[in-house]
């Protein structure tokens, strides 16, 4: 029983210790237009809102830095007669201190942890700016960054699949 537990503890201590730190967040890219008060038209109608996500991460030129952005394209429908209510486009980034990922993991890493660690952030400027846009505030859903970074790899690997011809 002792020797499983020492050999437990010195598996443990051979295992690289991940230290991630958020070194800045900043709102890169950001534009909300009410097609509403554009029109002079009155916002009565049920929203229909749709958000599309997309992630983005690289290198920086500083050893162990990581730059991360989460864009958000969201569209705000009437249910009614599908007009447009308002257009939000949102590019929130961050940068990140990482060591001790491994390489192999770094890419899931980064488009997994790194968003998840900024969406509370992101959330908030969404509500915030749809609240002062002059809408009721729009409360983000969370958003799941393992199932949206699996998707994404499932869909390059289908791209990268020669097309069968019968």
């Amino acid at each position: 029983m002792a020797e499983n537990e020492n050999g437990a503890a010195e598996t443990q201590a051979q295992a690289p210790q991940v230290k991630m730190n958020v070194l800045a967040q900043f709102i890169r890219d950001m534009s909300f237009e009410n097609i509403l008060a554009q029109k002079g038209a009155a916002g009565n109608g049920q929203p229909d809102v749709q958000v599309q996500v997309n992630l983005d991460a690289k290198k920086r030129s500083t050893e162990h830095q990581y730059e991360v952005a989460i864009k958000l394209n969201i569209v705000s429908k009437n249910k009614e007669d599908d007009s447009e209510m308002f257009i939000f486009e949102l590019e929130y980034a961050g940068v990140f201190h990482i060591e001790g990922v491994p390489d192999d993991q770094m890419h899931p890493f980064l488009l997994i942890e790194c968003p998840r660690m900024l969406f509370p952030f992101l959330r908030r400027i969404v509500s915030d700016i749809t609240r002062d846009g002059g809408f009721p505030p729009l409360n983000l859903d969370n958003i799941d960054f393992m199932a949206l970074y699996r998707s994404e790899i499932a869909r390059r690997a289908a791209e990268q699949q020669p097309a069968v011809t019968n």
